[in-house]
């Protein structure tokens, strides 16, 4: 079995653990069947320029929306990026909206979940974002079926989650979905994380 593709969507003002939590979760996950990485974890942009995060942290994305190949998995972050611009952003809501057809599962983290709902993902869905954002999620797309005091919601094949560090709780409960609790286990362990998957 091929290594399945995660995507991480990039945009100016992300949320720093928002993209990097999962990236180092996804990124060490060994395949405990079978010698290797369990995911290939590349990073996606509009265009292919230099992204600024939250408090000036600067990445280089992978690939834009034009050379990015077919993922399996596609993260989207939150922050003020995602919230008060990418939002505005008919690029990024249509590209966000062609991509679920295609993936196994779409996640958010904080805030990324006002882009799922912008694209129209979220309607009659379960769902959860920062403690701080969810009466606006709630106010401004009354059709999403808001959540409150968990870490992540998962409406397969939607997966959202609360703020920041939630999303590294939440990119765990997928490794156990996809691999197993022995491999959540063994990664959690590996980056001296306690996790709880109960939720």
């Amino acid at each position: 079995m091929s290594r399945r593709k995660i995507g991480i969507l990039l945009f100016n003002e992300v949320e720093v653990m928002d993209f990097a939590g999962p990236f180092e979760v996804f990124s060490i996950t060994e395949n405990t069947e079978r010698k290797g990485k369990a995911f290939e974890v590349h990073t996606i942009a509009r265009k292919k320029e230099l992204i600024s995060a939250r408090n000036g942290l600067k990445i280089q994305p992978d690939y834009d929306f034009y050379d990015a190949p077919q993922f399996d998995i596609l993260i989207i972050p939150g922050g003020a990026g995602a919230k008060e611009i990418e939002i505005h952003n008919q690029e990024t809501i249509d590209w966000i909206r062609r991509s679920f057809t295609h993936v196994e599962i779409m996640a958010s983290v904080c805030t990324g979940a006002f882009l799922l709902a912008e694209a129209g993902l979220l309607d009659e869905r379960q769902v959860t974002t920062h403690w701080n954002d969810i009466d606006r999620l709630e106010e401004q797309y009354p059709k999403v079926k808001v959540i409150r005091d968990v870490k992540f919601v998962d409406s397969h094949p939607i997966i959202t989650s609360g703020g920041i560090s939630a999303g590294i709780n939440m990119s765990f409960y997928i490794v156990k979905k996809l691999l197993g609790l022995k491999t959540a286990e063994i990664t959690a362990k590996t980056m001296e994380y306690d996790i709880d998957l109960g939720n």
